[in-house]
């Protein structure tokens, strides 16, 4: 089983971060626009649109306000088993930092995966960094 794991650092706050990546059904407007450009929710589930137009229908799995933590499984044509996790981390530094995980089958899955992770991650990393601006709320 393939395991992938990004991680970005922000300067925007925990809490900020953490209401982004909490709001399963706004990755396209809150998280990462453009690298997704549609979220539909659906009961325990979100179907979403990549800018590379994959569509593919996630599960979660769990979304945990102590851990700052969200977990969901993909459903996909290119694999077999997907289990997927992001955490907010509040680094004594003062910076936040986003962990992003995916467990997946088969191998060859791993590299077109961690290639759109990396991408992801980038645009998350733009679109927090943004947030240390705004007023928190």
């Amino acid at each position: 089983m393939a395991s992938i794991r990004k991680e970005i650092s922000t300067n925007a706050s925990a809490d900020q971060v953490w209401a982004a990546l909490r709001d399963v059904g706004a990755l396209h407007t809150r998280l990462v626009p453009g690298f997704v450009v549609q979220t539909r929710l659906e009961p325990g589930a979100r179907v979403v649109t990549f800018g590379n137009g994959m569509v593919v229908r996630e599960l979660i799995v769990d979304i945990n306000d102590e851990a700052k933590r969200v977990v969901w499984s993909a459903q996909s044509e290119i694999m077999t088993h997907h289990n997927g996790a992001a955490q907010v981390i509040r680094d004594p530094d003062g910076q936040t930092k986003v962990v992003w995980i995916a467990d997946l089958l088969p191998d060859e899955a791993a590299s077109p995966v961690g290639q759109m992770m990396e991408q992801g991650m980038m645009v998350m990393k733009a679109t927090l960094d943004a947030l240390v601006n705004e007023e928190p709320g």
